[in-house]
């Protein structure tokens, strides 16, 4: 199997930086509600924070995302909610920098089933890597158990497609997707899980201060796998809380602004325990 360039590019950087910065870590866009499974309609108030999640920073800066849109439950009506969005700085465990909020009103999400949300950021220059990275990022809410188009891909250059319910998975689960470019399944995919280590204080721009597990050793922060020859990629959850799936470098577009960039598809899953 060969080894993906992003994965090669961050090999040769952790190397090259051992020394100063010890090993790299994952990077994550998060789209982040305090809840996917409604039980009734509501406003909706959004976190987007590029981080580490698991570690709660370092926090790199946003600028404004190039889209930030919502896909109706029922028609698939296409919603752009880039007016609603507002910086925010944002307090990381290691530093304060730009991220964004959004008020979505209950007006839009007042339709039973599922909601789909699609952020497009501008591409990040890791310095460190001297590599851009570009993560088309997926969220989807479910108002009152109907179920809708959480399975339907949503036509981005990368994405990831659910077989599983984001929004509906018991904690010890397996919840399964096929990683997508340019609407084609992408075989041995590289893929990262990291799991969303402590509280977010959406209200006051910051992350709690208090870890819910400690990682044995730095591997651990962020779970590595690869999609199978169908593109699918299966995984546990053995935790409650939230759980980022990014896969990593798999767009047709591979440059920008003369350096090279990571195109990649990134997934927000919710399990649950049951009580």
């Amino acid at each position: 199997m060969q080894i993906p360039t992003r994965q090669l590019l961050q090999a040769l950087a952790v190397t090259a930086f051992s020394g100063l910065t010890g090993v790299a870590q994952a990077h994550f866009q998060m789209l982040y509600v305090e809840d996917t499974a409604l039980t009734r309609a509501q406003s909706l108030e959004f976190a987007l924070v590029f981080t580490h999640p698991f570690s709660g920073g370092p926090t790199m800066v946003m600028e404004k995302p190039r889209a930030f849109s919502h896909i109706s439950a029922h028609g698939g009506e296409k919603i752009d909610l880039r007016q609603y969005l507002r910086p925010v700085q944002w307090q990381s465990r290691d530093n304060r920098t730009t991220a964004y909020r959004a008020s979505i009103p209950r007006e839009l999400v007042r339709s039973l089933g599922d909601h789909v949300f699609v952020l497009e950021p501008e591409p990040y220059l890791e310095s460190e890597e001297d590599v851009y990275i570009q993560q088309f990022t997926k969220l989807i809410v479910n108002v009152g158990g109907v179920p809708g188009n959480w399975s339907e891909p949503q036509g981005l250059p990368v994405e990831i497609q659910p077989l599983s319910k984001p929004y509906a998975n018991w904690t010890g689960g397996v919840f399964r997707a096929v990683v997508l470019a340019d609407g084609k399944p992408v075989p041995f995919a590289e893929v990262e899980i990291e799991y969303l280590n402590h509280s977010v204080d959406i209200a006051n721009n910051a992350f709690g201060e208090q870890d819910y597990v400690t990682a044995p050793q730095a591997s651990f922060k962020a779970q590595s796998t690869y999609t199978d020859a169908q593109g699918v990629l299966t995984i546990g959850l053995p935790r409650a809380g939230w759980w980022g799936i990014a896969a990593l470098n798999i767009g047709s577009t591979k440059t920008h602004k003369g350096k090279p960039l990571s195109q990649d598809a990134v997934l927000w899953v919710q399990a649950r325990d049951m009580k």
